[in-house]
Order: C-alpha cells, then structure tokens, then sequence
C-alpha cells in the first residue's frame, strides 16, 4: 500500500471540469439522440427543465457537501441521515451499481464513436471492443490518484467544450442560411417523460462531493463547483439541443441517434467536422467515465470502512486502486457485452433519479444542521417524483423489460445489503472487538 493523495491536490477549476466532465460526456454525446426522438422540436424544453430539476438536487447536494465535506459524498450523507445501517447501506448500494450501470452506458457510447471512425460502421462487436478497452485503460488511470484524475479532467473538458463551442456557432450560422428542419408535433408527456432521461444527462454533479478529501477548503469548494457546473452544462445543453434537432432530419435521427452530435456537423462542417466532433466525442465520453470511475472508488471505500461492503472494497494493492475496483470492473465488462446503450440508459435514469429523491429526504432530515430551505428541498422532492412517476410510464408501453430489469435491480441492491449485514452480524466477535 501507498501513502493516498495530499489532501489539496484538487481545486474549485478541477472539480468542476470533473463535474463538467461527468454531465456532458452522458448527456451530450450518449443522450441526445434517445431525447430528440421523444422529444422533437422541444428537445431544448427538456434539457432546460431538467437543467432547473437538477438545480434543486444540486441545492441539497451543496449544503450537505457542505455540512458534512467527506470523500465518501453520497453514502456519508445516507449515513448521518438514516444511521450507519441497512437503509442507507441499500441506498448507496443502488447508487454504486447506478455508477457503474452509467460507466457501461457512456462506455457503448464511446465505442459506437470510435467504431465508425475505424471501420467505417457500427458493428457492435467493434463497438464492444472498444467500449471495454476504454475501462480498462481509464481503471488504471484512476489507480494513480485524484491528483491525475483533476488535471485529466481540466484537459479533457478544455477541449470538448471548445469543440461543442465551435459546432454551436458554426450550427447557429447554419440555421440562418437554410429553412428548419421540423419534426412531428411532440406531446406534452412524452417530452416531460424525456426530462427522466435528462436527468442521468445531469446526474454527473452528484460525484462532485466525493471530491471534498482533495480540496483545501471543501465546505466552500464544493458546493460552488456544483452550482458552476450545472449552470455551465445547462446552457451547453440548451444550445446544442437547438442546433442538433434543427440540421438532422427525422431519418437520420432515428438511425444515427447514438451519434447525432457528430452527424449534426456535418451539414454546417462538412466530413472533417464530422471526424472532429467525433474524435471530441471520444474525449468526452472518456472523461465521463474518468470522473464516474473515481467517483465509484471513493464510494465504495467509504462504504466498506463503514461495514456495507466487504472489506476488500477498501484494500488498497497497488497505489490507489482496491480489489473491489477490480470486481467493479468486471461488472462493468460484463454489462458492455450483455446489455445495449437503451437499456443500460432506462436503468440508470430511473435509478439516478431515485438517489437524488432519497438525497432530498436525507437533507430534509437533516435541514437543521445543513440551515437549507424547507421550501426547495420539499420542491426538489415533488418535481423529481413527478419525473420518475411520467419516465416509468412513458417507457412502460416501449420497454416494459425495462421495469424489470429496474425492479431486479432495486430487489438485488436490497438483497445483497441485508446479506451482508447478516453475515456481519454473524462473525463473531474478537476479545479486541468485544472489549
């Protein structure tokens, strides 16, 4: 074992790239073609209400970061809310395997860019192939530390956001040289449902309290990363959404949707635009699992220093990477080659938005301590119940394997939580334990 990370070897610029980095990579390049099918000429409407949603969760995310500023982040604030035990060892279960659902999403993302520009198609072992490759590199990356972590990230947002800059300008000068391209009339629940899917777009912010052992000042760091990088990410969405419904046709949306980014350039770009989009795409795929893999290390050590996973989840074997990563990583692979981008992308948003629901009641139990607002955490609370009662029925009637698997997903998190405290509580005691 090393010794881990100085404790300041991230600023307010890195852990907001890290955010960034986490929200973008998911919600552009791997989401905006699921969300314009559903949502058409109102793609826009529904980043920008999901943009406001997450700025509530956002809201409780701050002032619990703040009031309690620990690497464990999601899973530290379950605890001081529902004590160290089976509830809050089940919910931040379901947001570690929401983590690692999302990394496999973003992953097929990654290889269904990197595809094409190798061979010219989507083949989805092609696909496959390049999707695991991508963990496995960004796993060993992540075994060096928060300190390679956060300056990775300020390069890989630097270049994407600069490149979705130049497809936003280049696509704003295009809508005034052409009439737009219309899509069917959406209705109104369909869209709200697409908000579901907006919300894993947004979800990256909740990683950012994981960062707080690495910064100087955690109480006032945090919680001003989080409200940048979702004001930040918001208007990127916004105006992409904009320029990409506008220059794709219907068609084209519907066969190209998991690379609709790139597609959208080419009418205001050209094929070199389309490679460059691409090659960005890449980028920011890669630094959304950069950030989600870090994330899931500092949550799964957290939780097996709290007993809720075994302690292997926290044995460190070569610098900072543990046995648990490695188990974590298997999974992932697994999921990449068994599940497709719709499915993992209808777990993962349902799951996301459940977290948050139980982030807002831990920070309303806790609001005493944290000094928030009664009124926007009971707000946040009812607009994400809202989104998550019209996202399971909109993908009902569509995906109803898709509750399935959610449902599975939720029973094994439980499951596998009151094992493990079963099994704890029947180790027996040591002399050292019991005096």
């Amino acid at each position: 074992m090393t010794a881990p990370d100085a404790p300041h070897s991230m600023n307010i610029w890195s852990v907001t790239a890290m955010g960034i980095g986490a929200m973008v990579g998911a919600g552009i390049f791997a989401l905006l073609g699921v969300v314009a099918l559903a949502a058409g000429d109102l793609t826009y409407v529904a980043f920008l209400i999901g943009g406001c949603i997450a700025a509530l969760s956002g809201y409780s995310y701050a002032k619990l970061s703040a009031r309690y500023p620990d690497a464990g982040g999601i899973a530290v604030f379950f605890d001081r809310a529902f004590g160290a035990g089976r509830v809050s060892g089940t919910l931040s279960l379901i947001f570690l395997l929401t983590l690692a659902a999302t990394i496999a999403m973003v992953a097929k993302a990654f290889g269904s860019y990197a595809a094409p520009l190798a061979f010219g198609a989507v083949d989805p072992w092609a696909v496959n192939a390049f999707a695991s490759a991508i963990i496995l590199v960004l796993a060993l990356l992540n075994f060096g530390g928060s300190k390679f972590v956060g300056k990775a990230e300020i390069l890989l947002v630097g270049i994407k956001l600069s490149v979705l800059a130049m497809l936003i300008c280049a696509g704003g000068w295009g809508m005034t040289m052409h009439a737009p391209i219309t899509h069917a009339a959406p209705r109104l629940l369909p869209v709200i449902g697409s908000v579901g899917i907006t919300m894993l777009a947004y979800a990256g912010f909740g990683m950012m309290p994981n960062a707080a052992g690495s910064v100087a000042n955690p109480k006032a760091t945090i919680p001003h990363a989080i409200y940048l990088a979702i004001a930040i990410v918001t208007l990127v969405y916004v105006a992409l959404a904009v320029v990409v419904v506008d220059s794709v046709p219907v068609a084209e949306l519907s066969r190209d949707a998991n690379t609709v980014v790139a597609v959208a350039a080419r009418p205001v770009l050209g094929q070199a635009g389309y490679i460059i989009v691409s090659i960005t795409a890449l980028l920011a795929t890669a630094s959304c699992i950069n950030s989600w893999i870090f994330t899931t290390m500092q949550i799964a050590t957290a939780m097996a220093k709290a007993g809720q996973l075994p302690q292997m989840f926290a044995h460190l074997f070569w610098r900072q990477g543990t046995l648990g990563l490695l188990l974590s990583v298997a999974a992932i692979l697994i999921a990449i080659n068994v599940f497709d981008l719709t499915a993992l992308a209808s777990i993962a948003s349902a799951t996301f938005v459940l977290s948050h629901m139980a982030v807002h009641i831990a920070h309303w139990r806790l609001i005493d301590e944290t000094k928030g607002s009664r009124l926007l955490v009971g707000l946040g609370l009812l607009t994400m119940s809202t989104v998550l009662a019209i996202f399971l029925w909109s993908i009902a009637p569509t995906q109803p394997w898709a509750l399935g698997l959610i449902a599975v997903f939720l029973a094994g998190s439980w499951g596998a939580e009151y094992l493990l405290s079963w099994l704890a509580g029947a180790k027996p005691k040591t002399p050292a334990a019991i005096g």
